[in-house]
C-alpha cells in the first residue's frame, strides 16, 4: 500500500448516497458526522475480528479522502485543492453495540481494523470529484456499484463543512458514506473495496482492498459497560432490509420479531410463557401419560389436541413445556431468497427459545426435508430448551440424538432448508400434525405421542389425568388378583364404592380389597 501518514482524525459522515437514503426511509437535508479512532485503520489483506456473542458485523464500502493541506473555513470551490488524495475504505460497522451509542458510533464503528484503507492512492488533482465510482464484492460477488453522481451531499461540499466547525489537518481523512448494498458479514467472508475514476485519464485506481472477517473468541466484560444488543430494527439496518435479514414483511411484519428476542445477550422474549407452568405443574405433567392426558381433554370436549404422527428421537424421551411456535409455508423461489437466508425465522427462534420451552414447528406434515439440524439442536439445548416438535424430518438425525434434545418427528430426512420450506415467522400461532398450536400452550410428549393443552386448563387437566391413574392403577391390581373386567372397567357402582372406601383408607402398600 502507498504509504499514508497516521491520521490524527477519521471523519465519517452517517448517510450521504440517495440509493442508501431511499434503502433507510429518510433523507437528512444536511450532512451530519462522527469520528472514528485512529486505531482503527488497517491496510489490505488484513482481518477483522467479529468480537464474541456478537452478529450484526456488516460492511460499508467507501470513497475516502486524505487531506493534503490544512483546511480552516474554505469555501466549496477552494475545497477540492486540500484533498491530496482518494482511496477506498471499509467502514466496518457492529450494529451490536449501535443502539447504546446514539449516533457517536465510539464502540459500533471503532474497533481495532474497522476502517481498512488503500491499497493504493489515486491523486485527487487528476479526478472530478463528481465522477468517481466505489464497488465492493463478498465472497467476489458484486455488492455496491455506485457513483459519486449518487450523493445527497457533494465531495467538495464534505471538506468545506467541515472546515468551518475545525481545522483539517494534513492526513486527516474523511469517509465519505456508503452505497446502498452494504449487508452483514460473517467469519469466514471476503471483502473487497474498489474506488476509480473510469472516465479520467488511464482511468486510476485505489486496487482492491480485501478484508478477511475473523472470529473472535473473547467475549465483552458486563461489568465494565452495555453489552451488545440487538432488535429486528438493527437487524433490518444491518442486512439492507427486512427481507435481506430473513423478516416478515408486510402485513405481517409484526409477527415473530419481538425486539431483541434471538440477541443471545437478553432474555428471549416469549420466557413468559413460562408463568403458568411452575415447577409444580412441570413435575404433574412429567408424571401424567399422554394417555391421560388426551382423556381429559376430550371430556372437556377437545377432540383435536393430538399432534399426529410423530415419534421420539430418544427411547422414553418425556418432554413437558410451553410452546414457542415457528412456521414454515411451501419453498417458493423468490420467498426463500427473501427470507430464506441471513438471521432468518427459524435462526432467530432457535436463539430466542427460553428454558423449558418447546420449539413447536409447522412444516405441513411433509416429512420429506430436515426442518433442523444438528447446530439448532445443539443450540437448543445450550438454551435450556426442554424439546423440539416437528411434523417434518430432521437432519442429522443420529448426531442431535447424541446431543441429548428429545426431538419428536416424523423421521430422518438429510435434505436441508430450501427444499420444500421457507422459514417465515415464529411466535405466531400454527398448525403441526393437524393439531393448532398457540404460543404458550402447554405441550406434552411421551411414547404415545404428543398433545397440545391450552395453558388454562393444564392444571386442572394434569390433577384428573393423575388422579384418573391412581383409578386405573388400583383397577389393574383388581384385575391382576383375577376380578373380571365386567363391572370393574369401568368401575360399576360396587366397584367405585370399594374403590373409594380404599382411597378414604389413605396410602397403603395393598389395596385390602381383592375378592
Amino acid at each position: 500500500m502507498t504509504e499514508i501518514a497516521r491520521a490524527g482524525k477519521i471523519i465519517a459522515i452517517h448517510l450521504n448516497y440517495v440509493s442508501r437514503a431511499d434503502q433507510r426511509g429518510r433523507r437528512p437535508a444536511a450532512p451530519s458526522y462522527f469520528f472514528k479512532p485512529a486505531s482503527s485503520l488497517a491496510g489490505t489483506d488484513g482481518t477483522v475480528e467479529r468480537p464474541a456473542g456478537t452478529e450484526l458485523l456488516a460492511f460499508e464500502g467507501e470513497i475516502a479522502l486524505i487531506i493534503g493541506t490544512a483546511a480552516r473555513r474554505v469555501s466549496v470551490d477552494e475545497a477540492w485543492a486540500h484533498v491530496a488524495s482518494v482511496t477506498a475504505s471499509n467502514d466496518l460497522g457492529l450494529y451490536d453495540l449501535r443502539a447504546n451509542d446514539k449516533g457517536s458510533n465510539v464502540r459500533s464503528k471503532g474497533g481495532d481494523g474497522f476502517t481498512p484503507l488503500g491499497p493504493e492512492l489515486i491523486d485527487a488533482a487528476s479526478v472530478d470529484p463528481g465522477s468517481l465510482r466505489v464497488r465492493a464484492w463478498v465472497n467476489g460477488e458484486l455488492a455496491q456499484d455506485d457513483t459519486t453522481a449518487g450523493l445527497l451531499f457533494p465531495l467538495p461540499q464534505l471538506v468545506a463543512d467541515l472546515s468551518q466547525h475545525f481545522t483539517l489537518e494534513p492526513g486527516d481523512i474523511i469517509l465519505t458514506g456508503t452505497p446502498a448494498g452494504s449487508s452483514v458479514i460473517v467469519p469466514g467472508d471476503v471483502v473487497e473495496i474498489e474506488v476509480d475514476a473510469p472516465d479520467a485519464p488511464g482511468a486510476p485506481s485505489s486496487g482492491r482492498l480485501r478484508t478477511t472477517v475473523t472470529q473472535g473468541e473473547v467475549e465483552f466484560d458486563p461489568a465494565l459497560g452495555s453489552m451488545p444488543a440487538v432488535d429486528d430494527l438493527q437487524r433490518a439496518e444491518a442486512w439492507g432490509s427486512r427481507e435481506l435479514a430473513g423478516l416478515p414483511v408486510g402485513p405481517s411484519a409484526g409477527s415473530g420479531t419481538q425486539e431483541a428476542a434471538g440477541s443471545g445477550t437478553q432474555e428471549a422474549a416469549g420466557s413468559g410463557t413460562q408463568e403458568g407452568l411452575s415447577p409444580e405443574l412441570r413435575t404433574k405433567l412429567e408424571a401424567a401419560p399422554t394417555a391421560g392426558l388426551s382423556s381429559q381433554l376430550r371430556k372437556r370436549g377437545l377432540h383435536s389436541c393430538f399432534i399426529d404422527g410423530l415419534s421420539a428421537n430418544l427411547p422414553g424421551a418425556k418432554i413437558v413445556g410451553t410452546a414457542k411456535t415457528l412456521r414454515f409455508v411451501p419453498a417458493r423461489e423468490d420467498l426463500f431468497k427473501s427470507h430464506g437466508g441471513g438471521y432468518n425465522a427459524q435462526k432467530r427462534a432457535f436463539d430466542a427459545v427460553g428454558e423449558g420451552e418447546i420449539i413447536v414447528i409447522e412444516a405441513r406434515g411433509d416429512e420429506t426435508t430436515g426442518t433442523l439440524g444438528d447446530i439448532l439442536a445443539l443450540r437448543a439445548k445450550t438454551r435450556g430448551a426442554a424439546g423440539v416438535v416437528t411434523d417434518g424430518g430432521v437432519r442429522d438425525f443420529d448426531a442431535v440424538a447424541e446431543i441429548g434434545l428429545p426431538v419428536f418427528s416424523k423421521g430422518a430426512h438429510p435434505s436441508v432448508l430450501g427444499r420444500k420450506h421457507v422459514p417465515w415467522e415464529f411466535d405466531v400461532t400454527i398448525g403441526c400434525g393437524g393439531a393448532t398450536v398457540q404460543p404458550g400452550d402447554v405441550i406434552v410428549g411421551d411414547g404415545d405421542g404428543v398433545i397440545v393443552i391450552p395453558a388454562h386448563l393444564a392444571e386442572e387437566v394434569a390433577d384428573a389425568a393423575l388422579a384418573q391413574e391412581d383409578e386405573d392403577a388400583w383397577i389393574a391390581e383388581q384385575v391382576a388378583a383375577g376380578n373380571a373386567v365386567d363391572g370393574l372397567f369401568p368401575m360399576n357402582a360396587e366397584w367405585r364404592a370399594r374403590y373409594e372406601a380404599r382411597q378414604a383408607q389413605g396410602p397403603s402398600t395393598s389395596s385390602g380389597t381383592h375378592s
